[in-house]
Order: C-alpha cells, then structure tokens, then sequence
C-alpha cells in the first residue's frame, strides 16, 4: 500500500476528524515506527508502519457509517463537553466512532450528519462555502423589507475567535413563508459560521427566537426530534456528488451555446451576401414549375384551336366524304 498523510489514516481509523488529527499531530501524540511526529503532511504505510496515538496502536480502518440526527435542542453539538452539557453523542446508537460534521449550536435543532469517515467530513466542511443549507427560523417581530435586503446582500457580523473583527456573510436567500407578529422565514446559507443566523438578525434588530435546520445539500429531515437513521447508499452518493459539484464548474457549457448560435446568423449572411438575388427557396419553386411542364408536354397535344389530333383526324373525314 502507498504511503498516506498520517491525518487522513488517523481519521479513516475512526479516532477523530482530519483537523482533530492534524491537532494530534502537532502537539506531539503520534509515533510512526516508535518516532514522535510533529510535522503535519508526514506520510506513513498503514500496512507496515507502526503508527500509534497516545501510546495506543492504531488498528485498521473501520467501516465508515453515515448516520442523520434530528438534534433537539438543549444538546452540544461534540463527542465531549467540559461542562457536563448533554452531547448529541447521547442520542447516536453506533458501535463507530463517529463524531458530528459542523455544528448546531445548543439551542437550535434539526439536521446534523456524523460519521466515521474523515475525509469525507474533511471535504464537508472545506465545502461548506457552496453547499446550501436550509433553515427554518422563527424571529422576533417583523423585519422589515429592507431588512431582509440587506440579509439577502450580506451584512457584517462578529467574528468567532476574534469579536473584536468583523467580517461579511456570503449572499443569502431569505423568504417569508408564515406571516404573523413573530414571523417565520427560510433561510439558505453557503457558508458555515458560527452562530451565524443568530448574529445576522441581531444585526438588524432582531432575534431569532428558534433555528431549525431542515436541508442539508441533498438531504432533508425526515426523523423525529431525537431520533437518527443511517444514509442509505444513494443518499451518500449524492451527497459526494454536491461536493465535487463546485460552482461555476456546470455554467461554463451552458455559456458556450450562446456563442455557437451567435455565429448562425453570421455564416447565414455571408451566404446571402454570395447569392444576393436568388435564395434557396427562389430555386426550389424554379424546379418545381419546370418538373410540372415537363409532365405537361406529355399530355395529348392540342394546337391554337383546342382541338387534339384525333379529334382533327376525325373531321378531315368527314370532309372527304
């Protein structure tokens, strides 16, 4: 077996995430054949190196399980909380070690994926940018149009490890889908920060009373708060497929057809400008008349007086006689 990068075997075994590897790694709990490893990007054989984390030899790679949790509020979203919060792991019935990908924060609900397989949820959250996530939100009073323009064009929120910085949400889709004093709204995010929602409406006044997260790229929510289900096969394929479909990869053969029919005109008048005086359908009737005169010249002959031969013949006789 070629060599790999030690993140990418570490989380394929199941005991963490790719960045909680690289984590792992850095701070010096990872040995390959007995020698720590601190420099991230250090390759090592699965099959003939010795690779430990924390002293503990590290078995081969599991199964990888795909499981939908409808989180219910008043869980954290990680594998472990200092403290003592209730987990989301609490309501995750798996013999892997799976552990969420993103985050929902501890009062907002719905649709949160886990798994063991680490690259995938590596390319999840490099992806977040243009994977669209669906959320149904309930707030408190009733923005006003200009509000939600201004959520719709991005507004400038705290950021998370810095609040003292500040930094502009992506474009986002808003509509109205229940009216009243403390209306409902979906929204669609393409990009994954932290207590985002939240901090978008307190930035035009308002709070978000209730989150709850109804679509993930291909999937939707389908369970019962508190409940789980694994993927099905399909549902992992065409969850795979919204990753490695980036944008703009689809639009550029969309845009080329223009350009082909833009030049049909262009070679159609340069073909005019050839036969100015004569088109294709001009010539067309010219054969056409000249195919019915030549069916006509086979007819019975008749002269100036509209008589045939025979009929002609016929009276010559008569005269004779």
């Amino acid at each position: 077996m070629t060599a790999e990068r030690l993140q990418k075997i570490i989380a394929a075994a199941g005991i963490a995430s790719r960045r909680k590897s690289e984590e792992l790694i850095a701070s010096g709990q990872v040995s390959v054949n007995g020698v720590v490893i601190t420099e991230l990007g250090s390759k090592a054989d699965p099959e003939t190196d010795s690779i430990r984390v924390n002293g503990k030899l590290l078995a081969g790679a599991e199964r990888h399980e795909y499981i939908a949790l409808n989180k219910p509020r008043g869980y954290v979203t990680t594998v472990s909380d200092p403290e003592g919060r209730p987990t989301v792991m609490e309501l995750v019935r798996s013999k892997a070690r799976v552990y969420p990908i993103g985050r929902l924060d501890f009062n907002s609900e719905g649709l949160l994926l886990l798994t063991n397989d680490g690259d995938l949820a590596h390319k999840l959250m490099k992806a977040a940018s243009h994977i669209p996530k669906t959320y149904l939100v309930k707030v408190a009073g009733q923005p006003a149009p200009e509000q939600l323009r201004r959520l719709r064009a991005g507004v400038s929120i705290s950021e998370e490890r810095d609040p003292r910085k500040r930094v502009r949400t992506a474009p986002a889709q808003i509509r109205v889908i229940k009216e009243a004093d403390n209306p409902w709204l979906e929204v669609v995010l393409h990009e994954g920060r932290n207590r985002q929602i939240r901090k978008m409406f307190e930035e035009i006044g308002h709070h978000a009373e209730k989150i709850r997260r109804v679509r993930y790229g291909p999937l939707e929510l389908d369970i019962p708060p508190g409940e789980s289900r694994a993927l099905s096969p399909q549902e992992v394929s065409r969850l795979k497929y919204a990753i490695s479909a980036e944008p703009g990869r689809a639009p550029k053969a969309v845009d080329r057809r223009p350009e082909r029919q833009s030049n049909r005109p262009e070679r159609a008048s340069r073909a005019a400008a050839r036969r100015p005086f004569r088109s294709t359908s001009t010539r067309r009737d010219d054969r056409r008349g000249q195919e019915q005169n030549s069916k006509r010249s086979f007819g019975p002959a008749k002269r100036a007086t509209g008589k045939s031969f025979r009929e002609r013949g016929d009276s010559r006789r008569k005269q004779r006689g």
